[in-house]
């Protein structure tokens, strides 16, 4: 969250904004391929995760909400759609406690409230196996 909050709001490319931050607030090396997936993929992706942040935030302009509360969407939504791996619930609930550490007071709520009906969407999209009751 702290490197896509940086790099939205430094001057220079994204790619050479990353790469300061990665030089002065080195991730941990246990977390480091992660750090890279979920930075690099975010801003890879992020006309798509916009896109569905918009969607879900009725009476909430992108450029209304806070840059954490909006950076914090924007990584976990990617996560919601890309890391597999990672349950739905531990990506909300992780989010939520980031909001709630680094937003104001009310980025816990903020933040669970469309990310839910992010992932109810998606659930509702996601094709159903063969054999599955409907």
């Amino acid at each position: 969250m702290k490197a896509l909050f940086y790099v939205e709001g430094a001057d220079r490319p994204e790619d050479e904004a990353l790469d300061l931050f990665i030089e002065h607030f080195p991730p941990e090396p246990e977390i480091i391929d992660f750090f890279h997936q979920l930075a690099e993929g975010v801003l890879s992706h992020r006309e798509e995760l916009d896109s569905l942040i918009r969607a879900h935030s009725k009476n909430w302009k992108m450029s209304r909400m806070s840059g954490v509360d909006r950076n914090i969407l924007r990584f976990s939504v990617y996560e919601l759609l890309f890391c597999t791996d990672i349950p739905p619930r531990v990506t909300i609930n992780e989010a939520v406690e980031i909001g709630k550490k680094y937003g104001s007071d009310d980025s816990g709520a903020f933040i669970n409230g469309i990310l839910d009906a992010i992932r109810m969407d998606l659930e509702k999209r996601a094709p159903t196996p063969p054999g599955t009751p409907p």
